[in-house]
């Protein structure tokens, strides 16, 4: 049998197989409420044979967002609209997560394809951003160092999202501390200069990422897994590394997490080592702090991410850029590693395609 065509069961949810669709951001939501575009983009990837499909990072506040158009989960219009998403997903036998984010310094931004780059300004639709200190991210405007109030109100916020997400019927959560955004920020000491609780030691840096995980697994059933996603590493002397991301994944199983979905930098400017399947060492390792991972970057060919779960470097792969060029792209790993028709995941109205 082909690994990438096994279930895999984290608590009480058992995924399909082990193809799983990366968050990608779309800034395509007004309000933080997604529409059209977010139903028929993962809803392709569901149809296409995806086990698990990770929404977009969705902010778990205004303030929280990457951009204006960033979707959301602070609200219960925003869940309302992710409900049809999620039902639309279950129908074709996929199952499906939202990645709950706060960008922190990161925050306020030009989506991509803006004609300006950089910090919108609060007299554009802006906000002003936080951050574990007043040091900015290359390029963008000083953010507030946030205080011990805000702190409590990140925690609330993550908390009350991931409830929210239960209630819409998402199947799992993954926290989003990877890439540079506001739990990252805490993690890395090129990004956390603070002197108090939440800063200076390893202890101190990963003290929020903590809070905030042990917060939502109160928040969501028991049943329900629960992901984070890291960056294994900053790639940067002096910076978040990997022996700091298997420290943090041994704290995080004690936390209540059950997969660790491993990237990498996003945090500061660094020259990263781009290849096909790049970051997988980088799942390998975190998996020997004892925890399943998910491993993502460059793995674009149906060997390659056989061989992945083969040589146990990872107990799933996630896809991000190949799939936005292939939706189908499960159902061509299905045929060209040979698993049988009934095995596959085919919705009935494909599969013609599969002979």
């Amino acid at each position: 049998m082909s690994l990438l065509f096994a279930p895999l069961t984290l608590r009480s949810l058992t995924v399909r197989n082990r193809v799983w669709l990366a968050p990608m951001c779309q800034y395509s939501a007004t309000d933080g409420v997604p529409d059209d575009w977010h139903l028929v983009h993962l809803g392709a990837r569901a149809t296409g044979g995806f086990g698990l499909l990770l929404t977009e990072a969705a902010a778990v506040s205004p303030e929280g967002r990457i951009s204006p158009q960033d979707a959301g989960l602070w609200n219960d219009a925003q869940a309302e609209a992710w409900s049809r998403v999620v039902d639309f997903v279950h129908g074709q036998g996929s199952a499906i997560g939202t990645q709950l984010a706060h960008a922190g310094r990161k925050a306020s931004t030009y989506r991509p394809w803006a004609e300006h780059s950089g910090t919108v300004p609060v007299d554009d639709g802006g906000w002003q951003t936080l951050a574990p200190s007043r040091v900015p991210f290359e390029g963008f405007e000083d953010p507030v160092a946030v205080d011990q109030d805000g702190i409590d109100r990140v925690i609330s916020d993550f908390a009350t999202a991931a409830d929210r997400a239960a209630r819409t019927g998402f199947d799992t959560v993954e926290i989003h501390a990877a890439h540079g955004y506001l739990l990252h920020q805490f993690l890395s000491p090129l990004s956390n200069r603070r002197e108090d609780a939440y800063g200076g030691s390893f202890d101190g840096r990963v003290k929020l990422l903590r809070e905030v995980t042990r917060a939502v697994r109160t928040a969501i059933p028991d049943g329900m897994p629960l992901l984070v996603r890291i960056s294994g590493t900053e790639w940067t002397d002096g910076g978040w590394d990997l022996d700091q991301s298997v420290d943090l994944a041994r704290r995080l199983r004690e936390d209540g997490v059950d997969l660790v979905d491993v990237s990498s930098g996003g945090n500061v400017a660094a020259d990263i080592p781009v290849g096909p399947g790049y970051q997988v060492p980088l799942a390998a390792g975190v998996r020997e702090a004892g925890l399943p991972t998910g491993a993502v970057g460059l793995i674009t060919e149906p060997a390659q991410a056989e061989q992945v779960l083969a040589t146990g470097q990872a107990d799933a792969v996630l896809l991000a850029r190949a799939a936005l060029r292939e939706p189908g792209w499960p159902q061509r790993a299905a045929r060209e590693l040979r698993v049988p028709l009934e095995e596959a995941p085919w919705p009935p109205q494909y599969v013609r395609g599969a002979r």
